[in-house]
């Protein structure tokens, strides 16, 4: 293979910063150069390209339309570069201490987190975790190399990397356990004519719960809405409100909050959660080794 001897590798990096960062000083801050190192990559970059690039409009610095088509492909490229010389074949958990970078919802966070945390401490106590919260187009984060694996609902996982299942869930409704639904069944009129607590996602525009109901003709009287899974119980606790909630969510929260479980009047899917990874990524023996521990940890959850 034979690469073009008119440009330096070198700045690709560069190119990739100053894409991201729209900002000559951002991305020499970035990479620990001055200004006017960075200034004389991007005439070079400019030159090669015979493009702008960064353009000022206003008091911003725009991308020009060739820019925009060389970002994604540039940090996919280094992105792939990366993780080729970073992979090893081989993982010592019990004396590494390797970050994972691991993108989750609070449901993830309440349920599957501590069971996973649980078996590590035993089997890696070095290792350590950055847990970030979910954000529109997961996979991008992937692509950018930003997180080592998603945990999200296979509706939601992208076609373009692998996945497996790794939890399922099912839903119920929740309600105060001393309001006007404390006793008794929940009938289809009762669900939809009742006020409810709904969670909003970042990575969709409705949950997964209110894609299952409206596909099943239900429509819900939403009067609350709410960022976190986790704040849902919180917020049907001395009102006549309900909540369609995950059912492992739903009886954690009943060990310290006054709600009682009910079943829905209405079937909806079985959620299934899956682990999902960067497509290069799939010989990593770190994410090889973290996949195996977290599928024995959805075990413990069943």
């Amino acid at each position: 293979m034979r690469f073009n001897n008119k440009f330096d590798l070198n700045l690709l990096v560069a190119l990739d910063h100053l894409l991201h960062l729209r900002s000559v000083s951002g991305a020499a801050a970035r990479m620990n150069v001055t200004q006017s190192a960075m200034s004389n990559a991007l005439l070079r970059l400019r030159n090669y390209f015979d493009d702008e690039l960064l353009v000022k409009i206003g008091r911003k610095m725009e991308l020009t339309p060739r820019a925009e088509a060389l970002k994604d492909s540039i940090r996919d490229l280094l992105v792939r570069v990366d993780w080729t010389i970073a992979s090893t074949s081989e993982f010592d958990p019990a004396q590494s201490d390797r970050c994972f970078k691991i993108l989750a919802s609070d449901y993830t966070m309440a349920t599957l987190v501590p069971a996973l945390l649980a078996r590590c401490e035993a089997a890696a106590p070095g290792i350590r975790f950055d847990f970030l919260q979910q954000v529109q187009a997961p996979e991008r984060a992937l692509e950018r190399g930003d997180v080592d694996l998603l945990i999200i609902p296979r509706e939601f996982s992208s076609k373009l990397h692998p996945s497996e299942v790794i939890v399922e869930e099912d839903f119920c409704a929740i309600a105060w356990s001393k309001g006007k639904f404390a006793r008794g069944k929940l009938s289809r009129s009762d669900y939809t004519k009742a006020s409810h607590v709904v969670m909003r996602p970042a990575i969709a525009t409705q949950s997964l719960e209110t894609r299952y109901l409206e596909q099943g003709g239900v429509t819900r009287n939403e009067a609350i809405s709410t960022y976190a899974f986790t704040a849902i119980p919180h917020l049907v606790v001395g009102t006549n409100r309900i909540a369609t909630l995950h059912r492992r969510l739903a009886k954690l929260a009943q060990r310290s909050l006054p709600i009682r479980i009910i079943e829905l009047p209405v079937s909806l899917p079985i959620m299934q959660q899956c682990v999902q990874w960067h497509r290069y990524r799939s010989n990593d023996a770190g994410l090889i080794w973290l996949r195996d521990t977290m599928r024995a940890a959805a075990l413990e959850l069943r």
